[in-house]
């Protein structure tokens, strides 16, 4: 059991450990705590969790009318990044099995969860993941990597292990998130956390790579295609991700992996904005317009 990070020590957490950190409006204080009259800790674990949707970051925020948020302490999006949302007590854990929370809190394996009573938003972190948690959408590898980071950073700075992580599904019976396997995910934060060096506040995150040649027949296979194909997932998210940063694609327009007519209008007018005419300005990514929108947005490099 230990004392909740404050804001500033989460976000260090955070950034020493390779992440970009991007902040929600509100977010150091924003928490359920006055409401419940409850307040958050000791803690035990972070758990983890799928969101069910996409383009769902201001719901964890704002909640639901039938639960008010915030839903967790970060959210993770496809393309968007990390992002905090909540400090202190959050609604996203529920009601837990008292005996998993025991074991996450020893460091022990875990059980099965075959009855959930006690509260799990008094005790554990909260990771939402952007992710619909259904076959068909499968989490970029940029994604889970910064899940990976964001585990091992609360472990590290609280002196935990792996053994200190759990999915939701591993905790409230009839839950089903995260869509992969907890294991694997745990032995991803335990080669992390043997990473000595992986702490040092100075190491930079190193940015995903874009295909040219993949992205390129995306755009001109998907607009053509069936509703919904997709040709290259990961870097047509990274490139739309890229081009809502910089207000050339509306946000519900993106992170479905499908380089569509409505991206390559967007590709375009960043085309143009370059200074690009004619066919040049076609919507199909070239080389130096790619590795410009990479640069400018900083959310990943080109290769040919």
């Amino acid at each position: 059991m230990a004392t909740p990070l404050s804001a500033a020590k989460m976000l260090a957490a955070l950034k020493a450990e390779g992440l970009t950190v991007h902040e929600h409006a509100g977010w150091k204080t924003h928490n359920r705590e006055a409401a419940t009259g409850k307040s958050f800790g000791p803690v035990v674990g972070v758990l983890i969790h799928h969101t069910g949707g996409h383009g769902d970051k201001e719901l964890c925020f704002k909640g639901r009318p039938d639960l008010p948020g915030p839903l967790c302490h970060s959210w993770l999006g496809k393309t968007a990044g990390l992002w905090m949302i909540g400090n202190g007590r959050t609604n996203h854990a529920g009601y837990a099995d008292i005996d998993v929370l025991h074991a996450l809190r020893d460091e022990r394996p875990l059980p099965h969860d075959d009855v959930a009573k006690a509260d799990g938003n008094d005790c554990l972190y909260g990771l939402e993941i952007e992710n619909r948690g259904k076959g068909g959408d499968p989490y970029p590898d940029a994604q889970y990597r910064q899940a990976v980071l964001w585990a091992a950073a609360i472990c590290r700075a609280h002196g935990w292990s792996e053994r200190s992580v759990a999915g939701h599904k591993e905790v409230q019976p009839g839950k089903i998130d995260p869509s992969f396997d907890m294991d694997d995910f745990r032995a991803d934060v335990k080669r992390r956390l043997a990473d000595a060096e992986s702490a040092h506040p100075t190491r930079p995150a190193t940015r995903p790579r874009v295909d040219l040649s993949r992205l390129v027949q995306a755009a001109r296979t998907d607009p053509g295609a069936g509703q919904g194909h997709i040709t290259y997932l990961t870097g047509t998210n990274l490139t739309e991700a890229a081009l809502v940063d910089l207000g050339y694609l509306s946000e519900n327009h993106a992170g479905d992996g499908s380089f569509g007519t409505t991206t390559v209008a967007a590709y375009a007018r960043w085309q143009h904005h370059l200074g690009y005419t004619g066919a040049d300005a076609n919507g199909v990514p070239g080389k130096v317009s790619l590795a410009k929108l990479g640069d400018a947005t900083g959310l990943f490099t080109v290769v040919a």
